[in-house]
């Protein structure tokens, strides 16, 4: 194998994102996977039995559309999305649910006295969801392209994060809407930057609405991985890199790996003060996740919930919101606020014979060993009597268990790291090229670097661009097919 001009270590959506900008530059590429398979958080596998297909992390992902590496790459044209008519809904107790559909109008219009309050918080966030992104995607440390947008954006993250949160809002359907979506991110809901990431999310959930690859994530990870060796990229999996010295051919390396692991990699040739940093890093609660195989759909208390692609447990925002602040201080909720995706209403390919899975996941305290089967199984129950009654398999992860699939997830952290004002703007350093390390052509691209989680490529995007730009003074290149 010819030597590569740019090396990358993990082959997860940030990491093939880079892979594939360098290649279609020009590049000689290659790919190290220390798994069997390549994908990190978007692998889809045969956990319990065969032709059931399960998605080991992520699972919905309105980011396909809407995400501009991805929108650039043209991924919606590449792979079959189905995007469901109800983007999530959120169970308050038993068949009391609101829903969050494709149409704003029509959501607000289902959410009774609280509608028009909900459809003036979230209309300039869907109109100019773009601007949005634009903001969120990037480091903060930058003027905001789209100031009027950013500024709409900011002032209702300060809003919904603060103890006003309810302040606009007469009943409950509509607050428990929110807190489903801010929950996504760990660590308490009455923060801005939850409250950020949930206007986020909520605002995709009626712009492009939350799609469901067909096959499963892994077809977002086949796409990417089918592009880079279309461009004459290669990719070696089944290879754990141990050290940078490894790497010394290649005139550039992006690392889609923790802080901590590029200290590992490096070997004692960072700066102390950058190392320091590095270690300091932060995470957050882990995942408890909990995947099942069922005779038949989820018996739901509320038939409307059979439509929702996404369905979040957990009642009322306050509800949510001290299950979430257990988790925070280190105590597992016997409560827990947990998301469910129920892949297979929607695409026959996850499963066959007439048989169904469901992917649900909750908050646990970092490291946590606890399986959450049953805890889970109950929350499941109680908005679908008679759940536990078709379910034929399960197969749990703990948090700890997380971070022996992938060293990445410390303690069970999947978002590579704990979302606060802090680590937003330091993720890992201060800096205004945070995926540019002290080291030569050495590059940190995972998310643990801006724009923090999500499968979205932009931390790879990021990073690419700027080796391209400072290491072989290239352009971008198109993306586009």
């Amino acid at each position: 194998m010819s030597l590569p001009d740019a090396a990358v270590v993990g082959s997860g959506p940030n990491g093939l994102a880079a892979a594939v900008i360098l290649a279609r530059a020009g590049l000689k590429v290659t790919v190290y996977e220390g798994g069997a398979t390549p994908g990190g958080g978007a692998r889809t596998t045969e956990l319990m039995e065969p032709g059931h297909w399960h998605d080991v992390c992520s699972a919905v992902h309105p980011m396909a559309v809407a995400a501009p590496f991805f929108r650039e790459f043209g991924l919606a044209e590449r792979i079959e999305l189905i995007t469901p008519d109800i983007s999530y809904s959120h169970v308050i107790d038993g068949a009391k649910a609101a829903f969050a559909y494709r149409d704003l109008d029509r959501t607000a219009d289902a959410l009774g006295a609280d509608g028009n309050a909900f459809r003036s918080l979230m209309e300039p966030l869907v109109t100019h969801s773009r601007n949005v992104l634009d903001l969120t995607m990037n480091q903060l440390l930058r003027l905001p392209r789209h100031p009027v947008s950013a500024l709409q954006y900011g002032l209702r993250s300060l809003e919904q994060g603060s103890p006003a949160w309810n302040m606009r809002f007469k009943e409950y359907l509509a607050p428990a809407l929110l807190s489903g979506v801010m929950a996504h991110t760990p660590g308490g809901l009455q923060r801005p930057v939850a409250a950020g990431a949930g206007l986020m999310l909520g605002s995709l959930a009626h712009a492009v609405g939350y799609p469901l690859p067909v096959g499963g994530s892994q077809a977002i990870i086949d796409e990417l991985v089918r592009d880079l060796k279309d461009h004459g990229g290669n990719l070696v999996t089944g290879h754990k890199v141990n050290s940078l010295a490894e790497l010394t051919d290649a005139r550039t390396v992006l690392l889609d790996t923790s802080p901590q692991e590029l200290v590992r990699l490096a070997g004692g040739r960072l700066p102390r003060g950058y190392a320091k940093s590095l270690i300091s890093y932060r995470y957050g609660p882990g995942a408890g996740k909990v995947d099942f195989i069922l005779s038949e759909p989820v018996p739901w208390a509320n038939a409307e919930l059979a439509r929702a692609g996404t369905v979040h447990l957990g009642g009322t925002r306050e509800q949510v919101a001290a299950s979430e602040k257990d988790i925070a201080r280190g105590r597992h909720s016997e409560k827990p606020f947990v998301l469910v995706s129920q892949p297979s209403v929607f695409d026959a390919t996850r499963a066959p014979g007439g048989r169904n899975i469901l992917w649900t996941y909750c908050h646990v305290p970092q490291g946590s060993t606890r399986d959450m089967t049953d805890v889970i199984t109950a929350q499941l129950e109680a908005a679908a009597p008679g759940f536990a009654d078709v379910v034929v398999a399960s197969h749990s992860m703990s948090a700890a268990e997380y971070e022996q699939y992938n060293p990445n997830y410390v303690g069970g952290d999947f978002g590579t790291g704990a979302v606060d004002v802090t680590q937003l703007l330091a993720r890992p350093v201060l800096s205004t090229k945070p995926w540019k390390t002290p080291l030569d052509g050495v590059y940190l691209c995972s998310a643990a670097t801006p724009p923090g989680p999500g499968v979205h490529g932009m931390a790879g995007y990021h990073a690419a661009r700027l080796a391209l730009k400072d290491d072989f003074g290239l352009p971008m290149p198109a993306l586009g097919r």
